[in-house]
């Protein structure tokens, strides 16, 4: 029933982007089809993903083929500019893409208003603060400029427009520190343990999400419970998977 079955299908868009992507590297790397279709995300399966397993050339090729009719399309309408695949090609698109799908999901929850809104609007400016913060510190080695990074920030969350602005100019790790220092819910995460601490940022954002996602169940008659209980059982699979690789190499 709608609104909840569109609420839903935006959970998914989110793993038809990290399949899209994995296919796209796959190609790029000569992959098998089927050893990229074993690895797809099951939530992220659409109708034309198959399609998408054959080699493709170009983000344009892949439109044209594969997405311009899927959930996805209006989306990839900002990667059509790349020319050709290659790895930093590759995340320019999944930030694209991402920046697109947070923006769209945002403006959804939006219209639904209420708590759903109030739950979902912490939650994926949280997501909007961690790819751009991520988008940052991954292209300081690349050449990325900076209008390039600019065009990839969401335009959503508690850093943007302020924090973003800085985060456009940072050219090391200490100019990211220094552009989040002035936001409260980030300080901790860049100064308390650092870039090199026993924590990666992934991980101190993955606990901040965690208690989001948490909080969401204190309230009642809203969609954010929906969202929140795919993402904290992907949160128990990351648990498991950790576990099993200190088991394996034999750590405590």
């Amino acid at each position: 029933v709608e609104p909840l079955t569109k609420f839903l299908d935006y959970i998914t868009y989110g793993y038809m982007i990290d399949n899209i992507v994995l296919i796209l590297g796959g190609a790029l790397h000569d992959r098998k089809p089927a050893e990229l279709l074993e690895k797809c995300h099951p939530l992220g399966m659409f109708e034309e993903i198959k399609g998408a397993l054959l080699q493709i050339s170009s983000p344009a090729e892949l439109y044209r083929i594969v997405l311009a009719g899927s959930p996805l399309g209006p989306y990839f309408e900002a990667c059509l500019d790349l020319d050709e695949i290659d790895d930093v090609n590759i995340e320019v698109i999944r930030a694209s893409l991402y920046k697109a799908y947070l923006e769209d999901f945002h403006a959804f929850c939006k219209r639904l208003g209420g708590e759903t809104f109030e739950v979902m609007d912490k939650i994926l400016k949280l997501e909007a603060d961690r790819r751009a913060i991520n988008i940052t510190v991954n292209s300081l080695d690349t050449n990325l400029d900076f209008k390039q990074r600019e065009k990839l920030y969401p335009n959503i969350g508690v850093l943007y427009p302020e924090g973003t602005s800085r985060l456009i100019k940072a050219v090391d790790i200490d100019a990211v520190r220094s552009a989040v220092d002035a936001f409260p819910e980030y300080r901790g995460v860049l100064q308390d343990t650092g870039f090199e601490g026993d924590k990666s940022i992934e991980d101190q954002f993955f606990e901040l999400e965690v208690a989001l996602n948490k909080d969401s169940f204190m309230q009642n008659f809203h969609y954010g419970q929906y969202y929140a209980y795919v993402k904290l059982k992907e949160q128990e699979i990351r648990n498991i998977v950790w576990i099993a690789e200190c088991i394996a190499q034999d750590q405590r």
